[in-house]
């Protein structure tokens, strides 16, 4: 059990909230960025990165509430485009270069619904990991 707190005359808990979401959100900002797209068969998380590499915001299908096989969906990655495209314009960017890896549905979808909200778009590069030789094939069967 804390400590109650009491709140001083003129002074609502309500107040203070939109004050720390506001500064929050104005402590830093880029002018240009690096959006990663990772799609899977499962999942699609986007993360913007600053030019150094240093996260500033990500979100992904099951963070949004989606859930089974509706988090590989291209509707699903729109919706995680959309977000992390709302999370950049409060951070002033104006410019991004999107970085893709993977072979999921939402490549294409999550990268459309972030340029969508009035990004420019500088350069897109592919760079899904390629096996050399992959895993160890399946023994012969004996029948």
């Amino acid at each position: 059990m804390g400590k109650k707190r009491i709140v001083a005359e003129g002074e609502t808990k309500a107040e203070g909230a939109p004050k720390a979401a506001a500064s929050k959100a104005s402590k830093k900002k880029i002018d240009q960025g690096v959006l990663h797209v990772r799609s899977t068969f499962n999942n699609t998380v986007v993360l913007l990165t600053d030019v150094d590499g240093n996260a500033v915001a990500s979100s992904s299908s099951g963070a949004l509430g989606f859930a089974g096989a509706k988090k590989g969906t291209p509707f699903a990655a729109a919706k995680v485009g959309e977000m992390v495209a709302d999370k950049a314009k409060l951070l002033g960017v104006k410019e991004v270069s999107v970085i893709v890896k993977g072979v999921g549905s939402g490549r294409e979808s999550a990268v459309r619904a972030f340029i969508a909200k009035g990004f420019a778009l500088s350069s897109i590069s592919d760079q899904t990991p390629v096996p050399h030789n992959g895993p160890r094939p399946p023994r012969a069967r004996r029948v």
